[in-house]
């Protein structure tokens, strides 16, 4: 039995209503098309749902069982299509990012706190992690969207440019190098270098540049916290992206940018499932952060200049 949403209303307009006309007036449309409407759901129906008489319309014992069902089908509909606007509107729903944890932890706080204020009714999630785990959750669907650098395989994922990151020298404020304008690789063989991890993006970046490979490896942790500390220590100095930095601001760390022709840098990506497309909610959030490029090639560019030693004070934050 195939039923229009348009029979159950005209059934249940003219069980409530008793008369054809003040029923097909409460539909909108004229007694002839209302009454043709009628009579094409109990065809349908195999039965009679009404006793018709000059002066009344009563419903038929099949037609009180089927106005029980009538009911429950238009509230179930319309809580549907509530709910399904609701969604539209942002006013309901979820998000789920998969970042890199200094995405996570400097960047994302504050872009989550204003999709939050507009949009109070989406339930956000974020999960920080490494490379290849934010692309695995993406894949499986866990997350919807990714903030993160490229991984040897992006099969099934689409990718759209977000910012390029800069690396910069972290070194102790007494470190020979910490008052240098800017610094070149070359400089920095000899010095105790403190490293991330193999699955990290920022050890991926910095593994494909050649000049990088001279230099003597000291200490290789998992978190750029530990790195603080190493480097405050005097233990050693480190090679990190712009988005990382304001990890770093402590009185006796310097932050200096690699000079020019030794720039390295890490390209970040949005990034989601090329054959899935995203929520209402999902989109809403995608096109803010698509609307934070200009401002984060601005801070990083700032960052990188040669000329300015950067430290706690002065590093640009990223709220």
């Amino acid at each position: 039995m195939n039923l229009s949403s348009r029979q159950l209303r005209a059934f249940v307009a003219l069980a409530q209503e008793k008369h054809f006309t003040k029923a097909a007036g409460r539909c909108h449309q004229t007694q002839p098309a209302f009454s043709a409407l009628i009579r094409s759901l109990e065809d349908a129906a195999g039965v009679r749902l009404f006793d018709r008489t000059t002066r009344r319309v009563e419903l038929t014992p099949e037609g009180h069982l089927f106005n029980e069902s009538a009911l429950r089908l238009l509230n179930d509909l319309e809580a549907v299509m509530g709910d399904i606007q609701d969604h539209v509107a942002k006013r309901k729903g979820s998000v789920a990012v998969a970042a890199l944890p200094s995405l996570a932890a400097g960047w994302l706080p504050g872009i989550y706190a204003r999709f939050h204020e507009q949009y109070p009714g989406v339930e956000l999630h974020l999960h920080d992690a490494l490379l290849v785990p934010c692309l695995d959750m993406v894949r499986l669907g866990s997350a919807d969207i990714a903030v993160a650098a490229k991984g040897s395989d992006m099969s099934g994922l689409h990718t759209e440019p977000l910012c390029e990151d800069y690396f910069h020298l972290v070194c102790r404020d007494d470190h020979p190098l910490a008052q240098r304008d800017a610094v070149r690789l070359s400089e920095l063989k000899g010095n105790a270098i403190i490293q991330l991890g193999k699955g990290s993006s920022i050890r991926q970046s910095l593994v494909r540049n050649a000049a990088f490979s001279s230099l003597d490896s000291f200490l290789e942790v998992d978190h750029l916290a530990t790195v603080t500390g190493l480097v405050t220590a005097g233990l050693g100095i480190s090679l990190l992206p712009s988005m990382t930095l304001f990890q770093f601001q402590h009185e006796r760390i310097k932050v200096i940018p690699l000079a020019p022709r030794s720039r390295i840098k890490r390209s970040l990506y949005l990034i989601r499932r090329s054959d899935k497309s995203l929520s209402s909610a999902g989109r809403a959030f995608y096109e803010l952060l698509l609307s934070q490029r200009g401002e984060l090639a601005r801070r990083n560019d700032f960052a990188s200049a040669p000329g300015t030693i950067q430290g706690a004070d002065t590093f640009p934050t990223f709220p």
